[in-house]
């Protein structure tokens, strides 16, 4: 097979266990850096051009897409899908996990448990969002926001009411949920690829801080899950259509919530954590569609 990743970062860790992993199994691995992708759209062949070649050949596309390029990147996969080459993850389910709204409204919708989350337009409804989330601590996210940027703890009523008006007020849309203190900075993520769990691990947020992000300075441990956090895991990526995912869970009073889902998480922490060749299991996800074709 010709496998192309989709990715900005070619020296990534993602990136390059990606290609190493496709390399072991003999498969020809090239890295496109889908902002240098042109798209044409013509009746009845659609194609790519990259540094001014036409794109062949291909059998198989891994997107790495970066959250601020979504729109692109997304328009990228589309491209190859109409070319019929098959994405371990589908635009239209990169888009759904990329708007943390959607996402939670999906989930919500499917019977998945999530954090108590509210939306609102305008700064003069600040008091009822912060009363329907069962007031503060409460988290502040911007809708977009990946790796723990754009999320923002308000201890107080006053400091939480100053953040959301500020953001409203620029027309910055956000998300308010409750703050779930009984999770101690931790959460736990999943990741699963062609609806299985391939590998979970326990994040902690660095001292001080309540996100358990690893970019943010958190820590990994390996962690086995249960049948009932496999479950869940399994049914929120299935709910947003993601052949691979990265479920982030909470542990609550009210039980286990999901509170995002990733749809192009990191395989650095996952791997270190757990010991486990995640990026094969992507690349023989990949594989399987391959063949069935």
């Amino acid at each position: 097979m010709k496998i192309a990743i989709l990715s900005r970062s070619p020296h990534s860790y993602s990136t390059h266990r990606l290609a190493e992993a496709g390399k072991q199994r003999g498969h020809e691995m090239v890295i496109l850096d889908h902002l240098q992708c042109v798209l044409v759209i013509e009746k009845g062949r659609p194609h790519i051009y990259y540094k001014d070649e036409e794109v062949k050949g291909i059998n198989a596309i891994i997107p790495r897409i970066g959250a601020s390029v979504t729109f692109y990147g997304a328009a990228v996969v589309r491209q190859f899908e109409m070319m019929k080459i098959f994405s371990v993850v589908e635009s239209q389910a990169l888009v759904r996990s990329r708007d943390k709204l959607r996402c939670l409204q999906l989930l919500a919708k499917g019977g998945i448990n999530i954090p108590k989350s509210a939306f609102a337009s305008t700064p003069k409804h600040v008091d009822k969002v912060l009363d329907l989330v069962g007031g503060a601590p409460v988290v502040i996210k911007l809708l977009e926001g990946t790796q723990g940027i754009g999320v923002i703890l308000a201890e107080t009523r006053n400091s939480a009411k100053s953040v959301i008006e500020a953001f409203l007020d620029v027309e910055v849309n956000i998300l308010v949920q409750e703050f779930v203190k009984e999770a101690s900075g931790e959460d736990i993520r999943a990741f699963v690829v062609d609806g299985q769990v391939v590998g979970a691990m326990k994040r902690k947020g660095a001292e001080g801080d309540f996100r358990s992000n690893l970019h943010r300075g958190g820590s990994a441990t390996l962690i086995k899950l249960n049948a009932e956090e496999k479950a869940l895991a399994i049914r929120a990526a299935k709910r947003l259509g993601l052949g691979i995912a990265g479920v982030d869970m909470l542990q609550s009073k009210k039980g286990l919530l999901v509170n995002e889902v990733n749809s192009s998480p990191g395989l650095e922490g996952i791997e270190k954590a757990t010991g486990a060749d995640i990026a094969g299991k992507v690349i023989e996800y990949a594989e399987r569609n391959e063949i069935s074709e």
